[in-house]
């Protein structure tokens, strides 16, 4: 004979429905507030055979002591991290200073916009400057521009090119 004792009939089904219930809904958050990271990151794509110049270089923005220079190219593909490249200085035969912005590649585009801020420069000076973008990895995508210029403003001034008067007080 079995001398141990027993729970009250309904009170072990009652748990056994309780704890089931408790797994289906943990189940379900997991599906349903889980984000799969591995699944967002896409391979690179092939890099672009040729890639061109499609608007600039130009200036878009300057201050006493920065300037913003933009351009677009055909989209390089490749890695999504880019960078653009500005090399600058005073001398047209000596551009030593370099200048990098990053960007992600949207791949749905068929062109690239490229911001680069130089900053550290000299008021009412001349400087002359082109560029190039990379991938993430250093490679170059194989445009580069011929050397433009501008000058930068007085202190105090700005150069706004985009919709917007040559000269503004700041």
């Amino acid at each position: 004979m079995d001398r141990r004792p027993h729970a009250p009939q309904g009170t072990v089904c009652s748990m056994d429905r309780l704890l089931i219930k408790l797994a289906i809904t943990a189940a379900t958050s997991s599906l349903l507030f889980s984000t799969p990271v591995h699944a967002q990151i896409l391979p690179p794509q092939n890099k672009a055979q040729h890639v061109e110049l499609t608007k600039g270089p130009e200036l878009e923005l300057a201050h006493d002591d920065t300037a913003i220079v933009r351009w677009s190219t055909t989209n390089p593909r490749g890695d999504d991290e880019h960078y653009g490249v500005v090399h600058y200085g005073t001398d047209p035969e000596n551009l030593t200073q370099t200048a990098k912005g990053h960007i992600r590649l949207n791949r749905a585009h068929p062109e690239t916009m490229f911001r680069v801020r130089m900053e550290d420069l000299k008021p009412q000076t001349t400087y002359y400057y082109k560029v190039t973008s990379e991938g993430g990895d250093g490679e170059s995508d194989g445009v580069e521009s011929p050397v433009n210029h501008f000058t930068t403003p007085a202190p105090g001034e700005r150069i706004v090119i985009y919709g917007q008067p040559k000269y503004q007080p700041k």
